[in-house]
């Protein structure tokens, strides 16, 4: 099931539709501009329970609260750190391991068309090692540009196809070429 601009329908029990989903062998995809349009709909509560229940999530940018909730839900990560000091006797190397977000909120916010971040969910039978990630679409903007322009040749006849067939069709029936010649 594909719930776009979800915040805009509202259906009772969602929580519990989404909760037992997977074990019914059914998806639900809400799409969802800003969590604070899910609280306003939803209420509080509800739009928590949904937001923490999802497995799989997409985000393309947001801001402020909304970013720092994403950053929270993809976790930390260690990351290794250098640093350099450099003085008039000698130059240092200090290396260490810090706990930091695998997606910090300053990503997050900076996103440009076509960015995504998410995380993805596992099972026991299939475990994902990486479920957290950021990634661009790339398009050939060039190829589609060439099938818009088939897709509108395509339409244009198969519009002069039909105009043809109904103009045939009107004129050999007696009754309703004469209704289509007086129309004229």
């Amino acid at each position: 099931m594909v719930f776009d601009e979800f915040p805009t329908i509202y259906l009772n029990n969602m929580d519990s539709l989404i909760a037992t989903d997977r074990s019914n062998k059914v998806a639900a995809c809400l799409g969802v501009q800003d969590f604070s349009q899910l609280r306003k709909d939803y209420s509080k509560e509800q739009a928590d329970v949904i937001m923490k229940i999802t497995g799989n999530i997409l985000s393309g940018q947001v801001k402020g609260n909304m970013a720092k909730q994403l950053s929270d839900r993809f976790g930390k990560i260690m990351q290794d750190r250098e640093s350099y000091s450099i003085n008039s006797a000698d130059t240092s190397i200090s290396r260490s391991r810090q706990l930091e977000s695998a997606i910090p909120p300053s990503k997050i916010s900076a996103l440009s068309s076509g960015e995504f971040v998410g995380m993805v969910a596992d099972d026991p039978n299939c475990k994902i090692a990486l479920k957290a990630f950021h990634c661009e679409i790339l398009n050939d903007h060039e190829a589609l540009k060439k099938e818009q322009e088939r897709n509108y040749l395509q339409i244009k006849q198969d519009v002069q196809d039909i105009i043809q067939s109904e103009m045939e069709r009107v004129l050999s029936d007696p009754g309703l070429s004469h209704w289509a010649v007086r129309k004229e």
